[in-house]
């Protein structure tokens, strides 16, 4: 039996070029569970001032998910004004791109910090970057780090499966959110299907994604499914039975349920949303 799989709060993350105005005001609408309004790699250099007002512009107003905003990375032109124009203006956090050096994240004393695990050493130091304080998550950025490992297109990742499972595992061994790559052929929805299935298998909390049109599979891969929330309650009402009887221990389905499954199946109930029509939980 696979075990129920509690829900994310960061199921689905959105990227929205800071130059875009439009697509900044619309993705208040599009159901992410989170947006990064982007003032990096997606605006070309004559842009970075006007998009930096634009993103100070749209924090102004409150929005229904947290917002972060991707400042451009240490030794830029642009570093400090994105950051302190991101302060200001009340950003839910910050997203640094392409982390090398936990020294040089602490000594910036922000929190929240999501770094960007991009680059080879970023994987080799993953460990010491999570272990910072201030930081919430990290990112895998999949197209850099696969330029730089000079891996070639593989459906799968298996290029890159060692080092996005060393981001899960920094992540997760610190208690920060690991959240993965963006899936760039937005014209393939079962290939991004099939890649957010596999980024939950591997451990990941929820996906980077570039396109409305992928904000719904993301939810759906990184959620609770009614099916999982009737899984979760079915192993419970086990557990309870056993308990009543004297058992220390009990089978769900053949397999033997220890206290670890119990609490999953609990946070599992507790992140099921029922649905509109007002059914009870399973």
């Amino acid at each position: 039996m696979s075990r129920p799989r509690p829900a994310s709060p960061f199921r689905s993350v959105l990227y929205v070029p800071g130059d875009k105005p439009r697509a900044i005001e619309k993705a208040r609408t599009l159901g992410a569970d989170a947006v990064i309004l982007d003032l990096e790699d997606a605006v070309a250099p004559e842009h970075k001032a006007a998009a930096r007002d634009n993103v100070v512009a749209a924090l102004r107003s409150p929005w229904p998910v947290p917002v972060l905003v991707r400042v451009n990375g240490l030794g830029t032109p642009w570093e400090h004004e994105d950051r302190e124009a991101a302060l200001t203006a009340g950003a839910d956090g910050l997203v640094l791109p392409k982390v090398e050096d936990a020294r040089a994240v602490a000594e910036l004393h922000l929190r929240p910090l999501w770094a960007m695990i991009e680059t080879p050493l970023g994987v080799l130091a993953a460990p010491r970057i999570a272990a910072v304080p201030g930081v919430a998550g990290l990112i895998a950025g999949a197209n850099d780090l696969a330029r730089a490992l000079r891996t070639r297109p593989h459906a799968e990742r298996a290029p890159l499966l060692h080092a996005l499972s060393a981001v899960v595992l920094a992540a997760r061994a610190y208690g920060k959110v690991p959240l993965d790559a963006v899936y760039n052929d937005v014209r393939d929805p079962e290939g991004f299907a099939r890649e957010c299935t596999q980024g939950r298998a591997l451990g990941f909390a929820g996906k980077t994604v570039i396109h409305p049109g992928q904000v719904g599979a993301a939810n759906a891969a990184y959620g609770v499914s009614e099916e999982d929330a009737r899984e979760a309650s079915a192993l419970l009402a086990a557990w309870d039975e056993a308990r009543a009887q004297g058992r220390s221990v009990a089978t769900f389905r053949g397999a033997l349920i220890e206290t670890m499954h119990v609490e999953e199946a609990r946070e599992t109930l507790a992140a099921w949303t029922p649905p509109e029509s007002g059914s009870e939980t399973p």
